[in-house]
Formats: C-alpha cells, sequence, structure tokens
C-alpha cells in the first residue's frame, strides 16, 4: 500500500443540504434546555469525512496485500471524526475476513503487492444529529507476478453511503457504512463473504428463473469453475466477429460511461446493457422486429430497448436460443469477448453478466463490468469472494 498524503480531490464544496440550523454542539445543557444541535457542517468537515472514508476504505484493501499487516490507521481520530466503538469492532471483524480472502487468493495463484485509493465525497446530507455522506471510491491494485503472465493491475469504482453522528464534544463519529452498488462486491468488500451479503441482481430481469414465452427457450448449464480446465481457444480476430474490439470498447468505458447510451444503475442495474454495447462493438447485429415472441429481440434505442439487451436472464434466453452464444463447462475456459454469468444465491435466477477482457497465457480469464464498475478482475478472486454461488460461461 503506498504512503501518501492525503490530499484527496474531495468535493471540498460537496451539495451540503441542512434541515436545520447548524450551530456548535454545546458541552453541557440543563434538563429542560433543547438538544444541542449538529456541529456546523464546512469544506473542511466535508475534508474531514472523506478522509475518514479513505482511512477505512484504505485499511481494508490493505489486509489483501501480499505483506505484513498494515497499521490500522481508520481505528485512529481522523481530523475531528472518529469509529464508534460499534463501527470499530465491525472493521476489525472486516479486516479479519480480508485476510481469509487473501488466503483463498493465494491458493488460487493470486495475489496483490501495491495498491492506491482515491475518495471523492460526492454528497454530504444533515438531518439534526446526523450526517448522510455519499463517497465514490477509486482503487486499483497491482497484480503480483506469481505466473508472470498477470496484468499490470485490476481496479474499481464503487460508491459508499456513509453515517456520521455528531457528538457532544462537537466531533463526529462514523457509525455505519455500506456500499450502494449493484451486481458483485469490490474485492475489499468482506459483507460477500457472509451468508447474508449476497448482491441484489445487478440488471433489470424478471424475479424468476423461468422464462415467460410462447416458445422452447433455452437456458444455459451451469459451468465448473475448477482447474485445471481443457483448453478452449478462438480466434480472436478476422471471423465473423471481432473479439478484441468487444474488449478494447469494453475496457474504455469501465468507469467512464459511454454518453451514447442511457445508465440503468437506478433502474437494477447496469451491468448487462454495458455487456450488450461491448457485443455490438464487435460486429454482434441488432434484432428489432417485433414478433409475438419475448425473446428473439435484441436492440438498443432511443425509444425503447429490448428485455434481453438489459436483463440478466432475458440475455442468457435469446443468446441460447437464437444460437449467438454456446456454453462453455468450466469459466476457466473463456476467452476474450465471452461471457460469464452469476447466480450468487443459487435461486435459479441469474444475477450479473460481466465480459473477459483479458486472458492470461497460462489460462486464467480476467473480467470488465459494470456495478460495481470494475477493470480486469481475475475469476479466481471472483470464485474465492463468491465460492458457494452458481457460475455460467458463454463463447459468443
Amino acid at each position: 500500500m503506498k504512503t501518501r498524503t492525503l490530499s484527496r480531490r474531495y468535493a471540498a464544496l460537496a451539495a451540503v443540504t441542512l434541515s436545520t440550523t447548524l450551530l456548535p454542539a454545546a458541552t453541557a445543557h440543563a434538563a429542560d434546555e433543547p438538544a444541542p444541535q449538529a456541529p456546523g457542517v464546512t469544506s473542511a468537515t466535508t475534508d474531514t469525512f472523506g478522509r475518514m472514508a479513505d482511512a477505512v476504505l484504505t485499511d481494508r484493501t490493505a489486509a489483501l496485500l501480499d505483506q505484513g499487516q498494515a497499521p490500522r490507521t481508520a481505528l485512529k481520530a481522523t481530523g475531528g471524526a472518529r469509529l464508534s466503538a460499534a463501527v470499530s469492532r465491525t472493521e476489525g471483524t472486516a479486516v479479519t475476513a480480508l485476510r481469509d480472502t487473501r488466503s483463498r487468493l493465494a491458493a488460487l495463484g493470486e495475489a496483490y503487492t501495491d495498491a492506491d485509493t482515491d475518495v471523492t465525497v460526492d454528497s454530504t446530507q444533515v438531518n439534526g444529529q446526523q450526517a448522510t455522506v455519499r463517497v465514490t471510491e477509486t482503487t486499483t491494485l497491482t497484480y503480483a507476478k506469481i505466473r508472470g503472465d498477470e496484468p499490470a493491475t485490476t481496479g474499481f469504482k464503487a460508491h459508499h453511503e456513509l453515517t456520521f453522528t455528531a457528538q457532544p464534544d462537537g466531533t463526529w463519529q462514523l457509525s455505519g457504512l455500506r456500499t450502494t452498488d449493484n451486481g458483485p462486491r469490490p474485492i475489499n468488500d468482506p459483507a460477500a463473504t457472509a451468508a447474508a451479503g449476497q448482491p441484489a441482481a445487478s440488471s433489470a430481469s424478471r424475479a424468476s428463473g423461468a422464462p415467460i414465452s410462447t416458445f422452447a427457450v433455452i437456458d444455459a448449464p451451469k459451468a465448473a469453475t475448477t482447474l485445471p480446465a481443457p483448453a478452449k481457444p478462438k480466434k480472436l480476430t478476422g471471423a465473423t466477429y471481432d473479439y478484441a474490439a468487444m474488449a478494447t470498447y469494453t475496457e474504455k468505458y469501465w468507469k467512464d460511461y459511454n454518453p451514447a447510451y442511457r445508465k440503468y444503475n437506478s433502474l437494477g442495474g447496469d451491468c448487462t446493457n454495458y455487456l450488450s454495447q461491448g457485443l455490438l462493438a464487435g460486429g454482434w447485429k441488432q434484432i428489432s422486429t417485433v414478433t409475438p415472441e419475448e425473446y428473439d429481440t435484441w436492440y438498443y434505442a432511443s425509444n425503447g430497448t429490448a428485455d434481453a439487451w438489459i436483463g440478466v436472464n432475458e440475455w442468457s434466453w435469446f443468446t441460447q436460443t437464437a444460437k449467438r452464444t454456446t456454453p462453455l463447462a468450466n469459466v476457466y475456459q473463456m476467452d476474450v469477448g465471452d461471457v460469464m454469468q452469476i447466480d450468487f444465491d443459487k435461486n435459479g435466477s441469474k444475477d450479473h453478466s460481466m465480459m473477459t477482457t483479458y486472458r492470461s497465457s497460462s489460462g486464467v480469464p480476467y473480467l470488465t463490468y459494470h456495478d460495481a464498475d470494475t477493470y480486469r478482475r481475475s475469476v479466481a478472486s471472483i470464485i474465492a469472494q463468491y465460492p458457494t454461488s452458481v457460475y455460467f460461461a458463454y463463447r459468443t
């Protein structure tokens, strides 16, 4: 983990909505006096909130690094804010869980040597004695060259909501922290390893795993996650589809979205919308002719979008039935341009879509996707975080 001064690009003038007139907190009050007001929130206070978020998230990431135990910076007071006792215990448990994730990754042949975290405060809203702070975390991890063919880095852009509670002495305590993205949690989020920590579906899709259609819809079989897997190479360019172009597009817009397309993050997730854009860039043809069937169209338009373009399950049903994809027996058989989907809680409904944008010479696929926006994350990393989920792999 780099030792860095915390001169982050916080939004020093982040939107601050005050529900009451803010005055310095009094040190003592008689029983019949009104409750103290929250401390005033200034640009310095916003910076303090950002520094605390940075400290907590940096501590989490440090637990994943292939080195000795990093100092717990977040347990110290940070510019007038500190962790509550409950959050301090929770973060201690989180760091322990992330060290377990590090061990599982090591068993799969993966480690990280360095990391860099940036935190930007997006907004601050104060209501009485509580401040709700929304931040964006951008983290880059450097792959250890264990096999020698790993990409240089992986990265993600995640969104979090923090709750701070005003104290009588005029300071703030961090009393809550949660990730607000859909889809797979970032690798430094320990909640994913807990039974109740599975993420919600990451794209608009039917709640049930069973399609509603008048024709025979083909559903994809499950894929194995074991190594070694039989090789399944394919030609990346010069054939029907340009898989290299798919990867180039997907890696270009992994965190800076293409403004030519609508975002679906607030409508269940953007992962399959983003996946479809990449497939289109590589030569997939849109089908927009309306028929009585439900999953035989795949298109994006200004006045409407096909279910199969944005829905996780619908994309699978369309591509399998239309023979746009064929199933792969093992996720490690995926090559550039191939797709992986996950059913996190094994309820029969797929929850998330992602594209392979890099494959190492030793046979490890690396995935890029939206929600949370992620660049070149290894299949091994996702399996280490979600060992009991169901996986599906598609040759496109």
